[in-house]
């Protein structure tokens, strides 16, 4: 009897569990990053029914988003040695007075 009130408890308390979504596996951000197609599609489906979708993979959907926009950074946050010079470009053009 005690091992079967035990029993119940742990098929209880294992149905308990939240799902997963829709038992897909999750799309790397890598993988998303190189099908620009497939990000778009996601894109849509997080923004109709996130829930549904989940949310480990709208933020891998929302991380190659922002790494396909931003590149590889910003050009203010890149060593300052590879930026090109301002004073090189103003040095040949003329200046109207």
């Amino acid at each position: 009897m005690k091992k079967l009130l035990i029993l119940a408890v742990v098929l209880f308390l294992s149905a308990c569990g939240k799902p997963g979504p829709s038992g897909s596996a999750i799309e790397s951000v890598e993988s998303l990053v190189a099908h620009p197609e497939r990000l778009k599609e996601l894109r849509a489906q997080c923004k109709a029914d996130h829930e549904k979708v989940g949310d480990a993979q709208c933020s891998a959907v929302a991380e190659a988003t922002r790494q396909r926009f931003m590149g590889s950074g910003t050009p203010y946050t890149r060593n300052a040695a590879s930026a090109p010079t301002a004073t090189a470009a103003t040095a040949s053009s003329p200046v109207a007075n």
